[in-house]
């Protein structure tokens, strides 16, 4: 079993920054895969990055390549994802996710951070 927390969403203006931070804990976590999603408000969850844990290779979507970094510190067992050049429409509910090695989804959920950029 896997309990993953998140933090670090806030309030930001349009072009600030923020990191978000998700604790894995309770099993070796370097085979998972980690990942964030987002949901907005009458939208559907959707993928923003993830990060192959043991080997540091990351993928983002479209929509935040260029502005969005995720990173990983394998003794704090602390992922991050750095969000440059925020926009409002970056406005989301923010939720990290691990995915076990073997395994097509993701089972594991943090409890979610706000993230919320003004205009």
């Amino acid at each position: 079993q896997v309990q993953l927390i998140d933090s670090g969403g806030g309030l930001v203006q349009a072009g600030g920054s923020l990191r978000l931070s998700c604790t894995a804990s309770g099993r070796t976590f370097n085979n998972y895969v980690m990942a964030w999603f987002r949901q907005a408000p009458g939208k559907e969850r959707e993928f923003v990055g993830s990060v192959i844990w043991r080997l540091g290779l990351t993928s983002y979507a479209d929509s935040v390549k260029g502005r969005f970094t995720i990173t990983r510190d394998n003794v704090k067992n602390t992922g991050y994802l750095q969000m440059d050049s925020l926009k409002p429409e970056d406005t989301a509910l923010y939720s990290c996710a691990a995915r076990a090695p073997g395994k097509s989804e993701y089972a594991y959920w943090g409890q979610g951070t706000q993230v919320t950029v003004s205009s």
